[in-house]
């Protein structure tokens, strides 16, 4: 736009947004989590053990009782299927699959994988980050005093060239991966990438990749993505102590109440058992009998799925018709258009984010901070934005949707404004020079 007509539209934008603040909106966007009308769908479950139940396993042990580390075969049969790997191979933990995680690290902290020195006693740790990613991912490993190396993502899944680049590295002891429905991007990881991941030669013996398989049923589509089994690949290609693997039943039923599971080969699986041994004497197999009770079975789980599909779908739908019809054809912003998963990423002009989320913050809308989706927080393009779509209301949505893209509009027009301003400075100087 020439000038004169971009500062109208500022002017315009403005005026927009002061009417915004007038309302005292409170809406918060800020993270993935399911909606009232979402957790209603698991409410029978609390009904599912009563005074009358004998509160048995399959086994016959009693899930009042001691017993059973590895979880109920009822339930970590369940988790082998959503996970697709060999039931034996599952340890189920509490409600937390983010502390199986970090209980994983910890252990190679302490203790080390494939006989080596513990992680915790050798120098200049790193750790690939895929970016965009999931923040409390990177967390875990900064916390752990990882350095924390970026790996770009593609619509293929992680730049697979710069993986194994980097894992010649001997110092590189991991990657975070959330394969099916990244979050915040949404892809799923192509066939060739995860047969890359199944061949990686890491210089690292103790290399590991933790495959955070967190949305495998969470499809927004009759048309869902698939994803093909990393632990068949890397049985054909000899690397199954390469990876973990982790799921839970978070956004299927409670998040604050589901159940967590692991899996792994047998060399790891060695080394989990012995740190879980001493930390605990098993897990809360009450909550497991409840979900067996409630879920049975993988087709209890993908038809609990349809419900929540379609409570979800529509504001998926809502968020993407307001991108769509204020923002498309404007050059300031590019977003995804997930069949599954959490959330929208949205990258607007780079310099932008920041002021973007800082806009609706001051009018009442809580989005997840500018930099999150990124190591150490720092998105060095400023850029990237992650929509989580689930826990309002559709037409509190589409009023927070509203006020997103006047902030996105508002800013880049703010942006170029200044550039303007800064390169008619140059140029008088320049000129003034002559």
């Amino acid at each position: 736009m020439p000038k004169p007509e971009l500062e109208s539209v500022r002017k315009d934008l403005e005026s927009q947004y002061r009417d915004f603040q007038a309302k005292k909106l409170s809406l918060n966007m800020a993270r993935g989590k399911p909606g009232r009308d979402q957790l209603r769908l698991s409410a029978a479950m609390l009904d599912a053990l009563n005074s009358s139940s004998d509160y048995r396993a399959s086994t016959g042990d009693d899930c009042r009782n001691y017993g059973l580390p590895d979880g109920l075969p009822e339930m970590r049969r369940l988790f082998a299927d959503m996970m697709e790997v060999d039931e034996k191979n599952v340890i189920v933990g509490g409600n937390s699959s983010l502390n199986m995680m970090f209980d994983t690290v910890s252990c190679g902290m302490t203790h080390g994988f494939a006989g080596c020195r513990p992680w915790g006693k050798q120098e200049h740790l790193r750790f690939l980050c895929p970016a965009p990613g999931y923040d409390r991912h990177f967390a875990i490993t900064e916390y752990f005093g990882f350095d924390l190396i970026t790996i770009p993502m593609t619509p293929e899944g992680p730049d697979m060239d710069a993986v194994e680049q980097a894992v010649k590295d001997p110092a590189v002891k991991g990657i975070w991966c959330v394969p099916k429905y990244q979050n915040p991007t949404g892809i799923t990881f192509s066939d060739e990438t995860v047969r890359r991941f199944a061949r990686l030669k890491p210089a690292a013996k103790d290399f590991r990749i933790f495959w955070d398989n967190a949305y495998c049923v969470h499809d927004l589509t009759d048309t869902p993505d698939h994803l093909l089994s990393l632990w068949d690949e890397c049985r054909r290609a000899g690397s199954q102590e390469l990876a973990f693997y982790f799921a839970s039943t978070s956004k299927i039923t409670f998040p604050g109440a589901g159940v967590a599971a692991m899996a792994a080969a047998e060399g790891n699986l060695r080394d989990i058992r012995k740190h879980y041994f001493y930390q605990t004497i098993g897990p809360d197999k009450l909550n497991q009998l409840r979900h067996v009770a409630f879920l049975k079975n993988i087709d209890g789980v993908l038809a609990q799925m349809a419900r929540h599909r379609a409570l979800i779908a529509p504001k998926f739908r809502a968020v993407l018709a307001k991108l769509d019809s204020q923002l498309s054809g404007k050059g300031v912003a590019e977003w995804t258009r997930p069949r599954g998963g959490y959330f929208i990423s949205v990258d607007v002009m780079p310099g932008c984010a920041r002021r973007v989320v800082s806009l609706c913050a001051g009018a009442g809308v809580k989005l997840t901070g500018a930099g999150a989706t990124f190591p150490y927080g720092k998105d060095p393009r400023d850029s990237n934005i992650r929509i989580a779509p689930t826990f309002p209301p559709v037409e509190e949505l589409e009023q927070a949707m509203d006020l997103f893209c006047i902030s996105v509009q508002l800013a880049a027009a703010e942006k170029l404004l200044s550039r303007r301003k800064s390169s008619g400075s140059l140029k008088a100087r320049v000129a003034s020079s002559l």
